[in-house]
């Protein structure tokens, strides 16, 4: 049955190797289920229920990528969207975590109608690939200056604004040296490394009596306190309409950028032969509003799911097994919620670094690129938050290009992205 429904000797695969690929991918990934409740908790939304949410999330991406596209593909709450959902949205602008929900939703029910007539196509071709990078990096700028807060390695000073924290703290070298242990064991090509050094931390601290032992193994928790909470008309807010944009953007980069580099490297597309590109992002489109509707934030493609590619995997099987395994780590709430701030601290800075790598992709000779690309990645940490990177990028890349006669450069889609950003700055100013 396997073999007729993902054509497997037609790809040159086995049940065997695509089961091997699926477990490969899900413990690169599986960081993302004591990550996610770690952040987004920090709204007041509920830290079980959102454990359940994200596993529930996670699943249903990968079943729809896996039956549908039958790409080898894992799906997750997306880094970097939950950090903007957690503390630009609801921690920085006073936004409801509903109503942040609320705009989580509305994304993607635009995103599902982008891909469906076509408009998603002409939005990336438009979007300059200096942009594309920058935004990635900045995003993993993000990531990193919460890494460093959260675990107290960067702490607040009244006359520096930021200054270096108390490193000798228990809580803070355990952070270090998780993150030592992540890269090494990454350096190595040891599968799994986030997620056992994650682990490793975990152990520690409670062997040192900083943190508490829950337990491993127990029935799932009661995702009610989330699910069906989103506040979609409370979204509809003029605020949070630059929100649902900045939303819509990334989530379109993030997703398209990551299917079509995962699917390469696979072998999956194949110039002048047809694809299931358009399937694959109507299971993103679709697991995101799924997601918001369980009480997560946006749901994406997994980069991670390259090393289950490298493993061998070929096939939608592959996502299955991964949503299976998902679906199991439902019954490990009580050693997710054992997992402390500074076990999963080290985890988001290891992923910084990884999304930094993306600058090197930024035309640096021509100051037209370089100057907005190095703006969009620098007001990302500088101002906590992703839509601020996007909007300085975006009208300086427009602006630099108009200023420098080169407007013919600019793509429509560039245009109406900064036009956007400028008549949020003029009416909505905070």
């Amino acid at each position: 049955m396997l073999e007729k429904y993902f054509n497997l000797k037609e790809q040159g695969t086995s049940v065997r190797t695509e089961v091997i690929a699926g477990v490969t991918t899900f413990l690169t990934m599986a960081y993302i289920i004591f990550v996610n409740p770690e952040i987004l908790s920090s709204t007041g939304m509920d830290r079980n229920a959102v454990f359940v949410a994200t596993c529930l999330a996670a699943a249903i991406g990968s079943l729809v990528m896996g039956l549908v596209a039958k790409w080898p593909i894992g799906m997750a709450p997306g880094m970097g969207l939950n950090a903007f959902f957690a503390f630009t949205v609801v921690g920085a602008m006073g936004f409801s975590w509903q109503q942040a929900l609320g705009a989580v939703f509305i994304s993607g029910v635009i995103f599902l109608i982008l891909t469906v007539s076509g408009v998603r196509s002409w939005l990336i071709a438009g979007i300059p690939h200096s942009m594309r990078s920058a935004i990635a990096a900045g995003i993993g700028l993000f990531l990193g200056i919460i890494a460093l807060k959260s675990s107290g390695i960067v702490v607040a000073s009244p006359a520096t604004l930021v200054t270096l924290g108390d490193v000798s703290q228990t809580g803070t070298l355990l952070a270090i040296a998780g993150f030592f242990i992540i890269a090494a064991l990454d350096a190595l090509k040891v599968r799994g490394a986030i997620l056992i050094g994650i682990l490793v931390i975990t152990i520690a601290s409670m062997a040192l009596g900083v943190s508490q032992f829950n337990g491993i193994v127990s029935m799932p928790p009661s995702i009610l306190p989330t699910f069906l909470q989103l506040d979609v008309f409370g979204a509809l807010h003029a605020g949070l309409v630059h929100v649902i944009l900045v939303f819509v953007l990334v989530e379109v980069f993030d997703a398209t950028g990551t299917l079509i580099g995962v699917a390469k490297r696979a072998g999956l597309i194949e110039p002048g032969k047809p694809n299931r590109l358009g399937r694959a992002l109507l299971a993103d489109s679709t697991a995101i509003v799924a997601g918001s509707l369980l009480g997560t934030s946006s749901t994406t493609a997994y980069v991670e799911s390259a090393s289950g590619v490298q493993a061998g995997g070929r096939t939608g099987l592959t996502a299955l097994v991964i949503g299976v395994l998902f679906l199991a780590a439902l019954f490990f709430s009580p050693l997710a919620g054992s997992v402390p701030a500074y076990a999963t601290a080290p985890a988001l800075l290891y992923v910084a670094g990884l999304m930094m790598r993306e600058l090197v992709e930024v035309e640096w000779a021509d100051i037209t690129e370089a100057a907005p690309a190095a703006l969009t990645a620098l007001m990302m940490p500088f101002t906590y938050s992703i839509a601020n990177g996007l909007a300085f990028g975006f009208i300086s890349y427009a602006a630099l290009k108009l200023l420098t006669g080169r407007p013919g450069e600019v793509h429509a889609a560039t245009w109406l992205v900064a036009i956007l950003f400028v008549i949020r700055f003029a009416f909505f100013p905070h």
